[in-house]
């Protein structure tokens, strides 16, 4: 009885729980509220996966396929919608939930990450950490390029725009001369980037690439914190801290060079020195050389830095450079058969850079330098007979002088800038250059003529970088420059624009216009001149991913106020600045380093159309730098096994034109005009990786054989003609073949790693 009873009662309180807990649950499933709606981005694309969610609450849901979302929730009153998704800015909107269905469509802007954000590129090559995207060529790249013999702008004539010139030293960019490419350091500008002039033979840039950590090589269209340059600006920027204290050592049949580095162990600062000494002797004993050499090219090169954090984000950095050389030599006179032209230089050069940057308070920067140069050439030119003795030649007597240059250069520059929301900023600064330049020219008579010439140039900039989305950028810029010695002032817009096509590639506009100073050469002038310009006019195509870059360039640019120059006896003189001209052509570049495991190579092709009315010409003319086609094949393969770098590259240049202009008394005139051939030059060089030491050494080896124009190709680079014109003779490298090899050792910083992820 009891048992039936207990049994009973539990059946009736069992159904009496039931109805209660389905009435809860209607009452509860009453009370919720469909929140539901779409999410899109700025371009009513439907976003997928975009999270949903009432702010301070589990109640939420995520976007399907189409951007369309739907979820329940039990909240009441006005709460906190919040519609979120990765790469996107997050947006919160108040609603109110008041029992019945609510639609809520959401529109997402994009954050504007550096990372995923387009990149303005228009006209420029860029190598370093903000930039990777777009890099090019870092120092590995350049020492390990077979053609560019270690120097910077060896590798860089392997790019688009530049033209394989080789009678001269410098960079030819898109039809402007070398004159008209402008090299800075940390931001101030460097006079004297080259190893003085030698008549025809092409001279080395002084500086070590692996000083630099980033390079910006502008073919046109660069930014207006730089001036003074028509065609180009190369744009480098010095290594910070070293990772640890280290040294090295190189010996190479040509040279020997030793160096320190020290970190200090908090590793908030570092010093170093370095010295090295080149002689050419025992190259041009068993390599024929054209010129006769009676001081065989010596070199002592020095240098010293030092490195101090100033904080968690500034740096004060400060670079010192020494060198000195000497050569001469004789070589055939075309003047006067039988007879030898004489020349003689000596050169001393001195370089200090100081730089600091910094992030300050409210997203501000600074970012300042300052830079000098001493340059000193001591030159001696002359004839000389068949016994190698001194002589004076009637009609001839020109050629003989002694000139001594002496130039002090000065170079200041303060750029602050604003971090904007996102990534746009704005930058301004000032900009001041001072030169000094003193020269006297002693007459094979004994007669001294003494010169100088004192300019300071004036400047002050703007620009703005503005981020509408990840896919859309633009920059704006002015520049303002007073030059002293013209006494004249300029302003120079500059503007860009770049727009995301998709994944990895972007489209991008330039358009800016350059001014420069006519050539020292030419000031002062007994004529008043001004400003040259050149407008430049850039569209571009890029795209990088996975390891492979591609890119193509057209671009048109317009010169006007070119100097032109007049007969003054045995000089040219500067006469006014009514030259003009155009340059006009298509670029193509492409690297891979993921087709082939351990292969790297690029491709870059050129293709100019230009003319320009300048100097002594009689009208407008194809410039004898300026070829229509040039084009090179890079390639590097690294062995793991072997640990050997093998590099190989090919260059090509179709004729550039020759002229022999003279003067008839009344006007300008062709005495004889013609092309060169075709610039053919395959170079190869073989780098050897081995360890020195056990599985983590402390010291590391380089060894290098290289050899630029292995085919024995004849090239010739134009043509001299004697001073009345009767004869001709071709310009030729010193040397159709050159051989290099040496031994590169450091100690304390093993370099393989660099030189193997280049590879891959």
């Amino acid at each position: 009885m009891f048992v039936f009873q207990i049994g009973f009662a539990m059946r009736h309180f069992n159904k009496i729980w039931l109805f209660f807990l389905l009435a809860g649950l209607s009452g509860s499933a009453a009370a919720q509220v469909i929140v539901k709606g779409t999410v899109k981005d700025h371009k009513n694309n439907p976003i997928a996966g975009a999270s949903i969610s009432i702010k301070d609450s589990y109640d939420g849901g995520t976007s399907d396929s189409s951007g369309r979302y739907s979820f329940k929730t039990s909240e009441k009153g006005t709460k906190i919608l919040v519609v979120s998704y990765i790469g996107y800015k997050s947006i919160e909107q108040p609603i109110k939930l008041e029992g019945s269905p609510i639609t809520i469509d959401a529109s997402l802007k994009e954050e504007i990450s550096e990372l995923t954000a387009v990149v303005l590129t228009a006209g420029t090559f860029e190598a370093s950490d903000r930039k990777r995207a777009s890099a090019v060529l870092d120092p590995i790249d350049i020492v390990t390029t077979a053609s560019a013999n270690g120097d910077i702008t060896g590798a860089l004539k392997t790019l688009p725009g530049a033209q394989q010139v080789g009678e001269s030293e410098g960079l030819y960019v898109r039809g402007g001369t070398a004159a008209e490419t402008k090299t800075f350091i940390d931001g101030t500008l460097v006079n004297n980037f080259f190893y003085s002039s030698v008549p025809n033979i092409a001279q080395f840039g002084r500086f070590s690439p692996f000083i630099f950590k980033g390079t910006v090589f502008s073919t046109g269209g660069y930014s207006a914190l730089y001036g003074q340059a028509l065609s180009s600006a190369l744009i480098l920027e010095s290594i910070d801290l070293p990772e640890q204290s280290s040294a090295n050592l190189g010996i190479t049949v040509l040279s020997a060079n030793a160096g320190y580095q020290h970190l200090a162990k908090n590793k908030q600062s570092s010093w170093g020195v370095s010295y090295g000494y080149t002689d050419l002797a025992l190259a041009f004993a068993v390599i024929k050389q054209k010129q006769d050499y009676s001081k065989v090219p010596a070199y002592h090169n020095a240098d010293a830095n030092f490195r101090i954090k100033t904080s968690k984000t500034g740096i004060l950095k400060y670079y010192g450079y020494l060198s000195s050389n000497k050569l001469g030599f004789t070589s055939n006179s075309i003047d006067s058969l039988g007879y030898f032209d004489k020349f003689a230089i000596s050169t001393t050069n001195s370089y200090h850079n100081l730089a600091w940057k910094e992030n300050l308070s409210k997203r501000w920067k600074v970012n300042t330098g300052v830079s000098y140069t001493n340059n000193k050439d001591e030159i001696n030119s002359g004839m000389q007979d068949a016994g190698k003795n001194d002589v004076v030649l009637s009609g001839l007597e020109f050629k003989k002088f002694h000139l001594d240059t002496k130039g002090n250069y000065f170079n200041a520059k303060l750029v602050l800038e604003k971090k904007l929301k996102g990534l746009s900023a704005i930058r301004f600064g000032t900009e001041y250059n001072f030169s000094n330049d003193k020269l006297v020219y002693t007459a094979f008579n004994g007669q001294k003529f003494p010169s100088g010439l004192k300019e300071h140039i004036k400047s002050l900039f703007a620009e703005a970088d503005v981020y509408a989305t990840n896919d859309l950028a633009l920059k704006g810029g002015l520049r303002f420059e007073h030059s002293s010695i013209l006494d004249k002032t300029n302003i120079a817009p500059r503007l860009s624009l770049a727009y995301k096509l998709g994944k990895g590639s972007q489209a991008s506009l330039a358009y800016g216009i350059f001014y420069q100073n006519p050539e020292r050469r030419y000031l002062p002038s007994p004529n008043e001149l001004s400003f040259m310009k050149a407008t430049h006019y850039i569209v571009q195509y890029q795209k990088v991913l996975n390891q492979q870059s591609f890119r193509a360039e057209v671009f048109y640019k317009k010169y006007h106020n070119l100097v032109k120059t007049g007969n003054t006896g045995f000089t040219e003189a500067a006469i006014n600045n009514n030259g003009f001209g155009d340059a006009k052509g298509i670029e193509f570049f492409w690297r891979d380093k993921k087709t082939i495991k351990n292969f790297d190579y690029w491709i870059s092709y050129s293709y100019l159309d230009t003319k320009r009315d300048f100097l002594n010409f009689p009208f407008a003319i194809t410039p004898n730098f300026a070829a229509k086609h040039t084009a090179s094949v890079v390639t590097k393969k690294f062995s793991q096994k072997l640990k050997m770098n093998f590099n190989a590259s090919y260059n090509y240049s179709s004729g550039r034109p020759y002229y022999n202009i003279g003067y008839d008394g009344s006007q300008y005139k062709f005495n004889d005009r013609g092309m060169i051939p075709d610039y053919h030059n395959v170079s190869f060089a073989i780098n050897y990786l081995p360890f020195i030491g056990k599985q983590h050494p402390k010291s590391y080896a380089v060894y290098v054989f290289q050899v630029s124009n292995i085919f024995n190709i004849k090239q010739t680079y134009g043509y001299q003609y004697s001073y009345n014109g009767y004869r001709k003779e071709a310009i030729v490298p010193t040397s159709r073949m050159f051989v290099f090899i040496g031994a590169f050792i450091s100690f304390g910083v093993d370099r393989s790693d660099e030189v193997i992820n280049n590879s891959m």
